[in-house]
């Protein structure tokens, strides 16, 4: 049966950041994800997880500018030096909340560049960043997303990430596999899972439902299959459940659409 992890930065919209971790535990989350932690003290938030019982299970290394449109600096030229400063507090951070991976996200592709041109600086970068990870048992993590939601990402593909982890060579350097991206991209998720999660490359796993990025019982993707495909590969970490509420912030809305996870409960 699939572990879910509530991704606080898009559910319970309706609440302040720091109350959110409480409504996730009342609606049976054992564990959190979101996209930063770096606006708030390490301490404050480690009490909130503890107060609540839930583990931290993920969160991005700081990603440059984000509301300058940045999504994340790992394969962009002449900005190394800060994409290694970020790693450093994204450790930081991962080791005061005892959470096991962080995701480094891979940057856009500047106007004029090519993907080749910036490979060997991403490749470099995530062979730097997953050895300083290693050294604290921390997993790296790389996610292909779709350039529907966020154009000119530079990493779309399932194949793409693995060849990453490839040349990289690093054991602790994994894929986050949003299975909402890969449907937008790809398609054919089942047997994507069935190819990739058997290598012990996927490290984390994320949802939402397909076209709209609202709950999983939502849209054209069958999840109660999908998670039935998990069980029976034997995948025994989060899904993370990082999708828009249909009711948006209105009071209450994650916690009355929960229907669907209640059945995993």
């Amino acid at each position: 049966m699939p572990k879910f992890a509530a991704n606080l930065s898009m559910l319970y919209p309706e609440l302040d950041f720091l109350d959110r971790f409480e409504a996730a535990a009342v609606d049976g989350f054992k564990a959190v994800e979101y996209l930063f932690p770096y606006a708030y003290e390490r301490s404050e938030l480690a009490s909130r997880l503890k107060d609540n019982g839930l583990q931290q299970a993920l969160f991005n290394a700081p990603p440059g500018d984000w509301d300058a449109g940045e999504r994340g600096l790992a394969c962009l030229s002449g900005r190394e030096a800060e994409f290694r400063a970020g790693i450093h507090k994204a450790l930081d951070y991962a080791q005061a909340l005892d959470c096991p991976r962080v995701h480094a996200m891979a940057g856009l592709l500047p106007a004029g560049s090519s993907h080749e041109s910036l490979y060997p600086t991403y490749v470099a970068q995530l062979r730097w960043a997953a050895a300083q990870a290693a050294g604290q048992g921390i997993d790296l993590l790389i996610e292909p997303i779709n350039t529907r939601d966020i154009p000119r990402f530079y990493l779309n593909r399932q194949d793409q990430a693995h060849q990453v982890l490839a040349d990289v060579g690093a054991v602790n350097l994994k894929v986050q596999m949003d299975l909402y991206h890969c449907q937008v991209v790809e398609g054919d998720v089942a047997m994507k899972i069935r190819q990739y999660l058997p290598t012990g490359r996927v490290g984390h796993i994320q949802i939402a439902g397909v076209p709209q990025r609202n709950e999983p019982d939502l849209g054209e993707l069958n999840y109660p299959y999908l998670f039935s495909v998990l069980d029976e590969l034997g995948y025994t970490g989060w899904v993370g459940c990082e999708y828009r509420p249909a009711r948006g912030a209105q009071s209450g809305g994650t916690s009355a659409s929960l229907d669907w996870l209640k059945r995993y409960l």
